[in-house]
């Protein structure tokens, strides 16, 4: 017997998914679509926020860095992703059983609709620095409009949606550094900016804070899955790969640092609004608009589909994902209605030791899963096949290791400790996972087999 997911996958009673071939999307209607993340206001902020904390020449180097990690992983993922057509839930069931399956599903809803309540409020933050008006009513336009832009999904609407606004964002882009530089003038030393020592080297300090935003791993494996198997290559490479993220990290950060400078404004979320709207007026607006509406839509659209996920798994029953697009859309208008930027950051970067954890382990999985089978295509049945042996092991793995991760975020008698906790991590999460995937191994050895 076999069962459908809301985006044709095919599952059947063990959990592997077997894709649909009809929810296959074009090469570049999945890049316009997943390309919607490229245009954050939160990748000029986290430039400028490295930028301010350790000097311009070590964010570069560690942007350097982290594009080719990033690069690495995303290109692992996607690969696997496109192969099995799994979705987050299925793939973390195959690691960490039901629980798990439910405990991933719910961190990446939790942390898109975080990520949409910091887009969104930026949007609604500009538009009253511009008209005025009550704040909370913003909030409100915010969240109604994007809710019908989303509910299509990625087959019927996001790729074409996305694809218009991608040359109008970076047209905007242009615009804004050519008004920047014409009422401010060129901000000489805006690449030799340098700040005292810390306990780290400072380009190391700038990877780490990238490695917060791991969660893009989680949106690569959301969106890959629809990708067609001919195209492989091409997304590992340029839609999810180290093309995407040098001009995501690369581009959108140097223009965001460059903005800081000519406008000599604070480091903060609210500092880059001011700099894009001093630069060009109404036309900034425009551009902020835009730029949020495109990575809203990737938002709603990976909150929403694993609210689905997780609510299949509770109940056992298909339920409507736009039923879930409103629900994302309510509660990220409930949150924005708090005092969301005193928190948001905080609450993200707990969540980010989650998926770092998440991340590590999944990699350790496929690893091991690829060492154990013939050959990458089955990989995916191998998966699966741990999280039935593991007992429960690989959850507390990964709760473990976050926890830890958390703890050392937290504390601050040892700074250099805090700001090692996402490496921290990945290396316990690591050897956490790594007696649960050999004990499997052991368990479905012949030896073991016959012996019993």
């Amino acid at each position: 017997m076999t069962s459908s997911d809301s985006s044709g996958t095919v599952i059947d009673p063990a959990g592997h998914a077997h894709p649909n071939e009809s929810v296959r999307v074009g090469r570049w209607s999945l890049t316009m679509a997943f390309w919607a993340m490229f245009s954050a206001m939160f990748w000029l902020y986290i430039a400028v926020a490295s930028n301010a904390a350790v000097g311009t020449v070590n964010t570069l180097i560690g942007m350097a860095l982290t594009v080719v990690t990033y690069g690495v992983i995303n290109s692992v993922l996607s690969r696997h992703a496109i192969k099995t057509g799994q979705t987050i839930s299925l793939f973390s069931r195959g690691i960490f059983g039901s629980v798990g399956s439910g405990l991933a599903a719910l961190l990446f809803a939790v942390t898109a609709i975080y990520y949409a309540v910091f887009e969104g409020s930026i949007i609604a933050v500009a538009l009253q620095e511009y008209f005025g008006g009550n704040l909370k009513l913003w909030y409100l336009v915010v969240v109604l409009y994007a809710i019908p832009l989303v509910a299509g999904g990625v087959q019927n609407w996001l790729d074409k949606l996305n694809g218009v606004l991608l040359p109008l964002y970076l047209l905007g882009l242009a615009a804004i550094v050519i008004g920047a530089t014409v009422k401010q003038g060129y901000p000489a030393g805006w690449l030799t900016h340098t700040v005292a020592a810390g306990p780290l080297p400072g380009w190391l300090s700038s990877y780490l804070i990238y490695m917060g935003v791991w969660v893009m791993m989680m949106y690569t494996f959301e969106f890959a899955r629809l990708g067609k198997p001919s195209d492989t290559k091409f997304h590992g490479t340029v839609t999810f790969g180290w093309v995407f993220y040098a001009l995501t990290f690369g581009l959108n950060g140097l223009i965001g640092i460059y903005l800081v400078s000519a406008w000599d404004l604070d480091s903060t979320e609210t500092g880059i609004v001011t700099a894009v709207i001093n630069s060009l007026g109404m036309f900034g607006l425009i551009v902020i608009v835009i730029s949020q509406t495109r990575i809203n839509t990737a938002n709603y659209y990976s909150a929403s589909a694993n609210l689905q996920d997780l609510a299949t798994l509770i109940s056992g029953k298909t339920t409507s994902r736009f039923l879930w697009v409103l629900v994302s859309g309510v509660v990220a208008y409930l949150f924005m209605l708090t005092d969301v930027l005193s928190y948001l950051l905080r609450a993200l970067a707990w969540q980010g030791v989650f998926v770092t954890a998440w991340v590590a382990i999944a990699l350790v999985s496929l690893y091991f899963a690829n060492q154990r089978s013939d050959g990458p295509a089955d990989a995916s049945k191998s998966t699966a096949r741990q999280g039935l042996s593991a007992l429960g092991w690989p959850v507390v793995a990964w709760v473990v290791a976050s926890g830890v991760g958390i703890a050392l975020t937290e504390q601050t008698a040892l700074p250099v400790l805090a700001s090692l906790a996402p490496i921290v991590t990945v290396l316990l999460a690591v050897l956490l996972y790594i007696p649960a995937v050999k004990r499997t191994r052991v368990e479905g050895s012949p030896k073991v087999r016959d012996s019993a």
